[in-house]
């Protein structure tokens, strides 16, 4: 059974430029504003209507392993970045 590949970016951009009647450049300058726009916005919370939204969360200091020792550290608090998909993506896909 062969596994299916992801699409490239190039497709991508082609696809999105047939369903839409417009130029693969077109295509690939809103794709860049988009992503331009969600890096910019993300501290805030950025949401893509249909697809989920970037939130930044304050993840705790925890105690961790480290694989090659075996030895006890602790890991800092810090901020990270999380996509949380939405509800409707996950029922389309699962």
């Amino acid at each position: 059974m062969a596994v299916a590949k992801a699409m490239t970016k190039s497709q991508i951009m082609t696809a999105l430029a047939e369903a839409n009647g417009v130029t693969k450049k077109a295509a690939a300058e809103f794709v860049e504003s988009l992503v331009g726009l969600a890096y910019t916005e993300a501290k805030k919370g950025f949401t893509v209507p249909g697809l989920g939204k970037l939130v930044l969360v304050n993840r705790k200091a925890r105690m961790g392993r480290n694989p090659a020792t075996g030895e006890t550290i602790s890991i800092p608090a810090k901020k990270v970045l999380k996509f949380r998909i939405a509800k409707a993506a996950k029922d389309a896909v699962l």
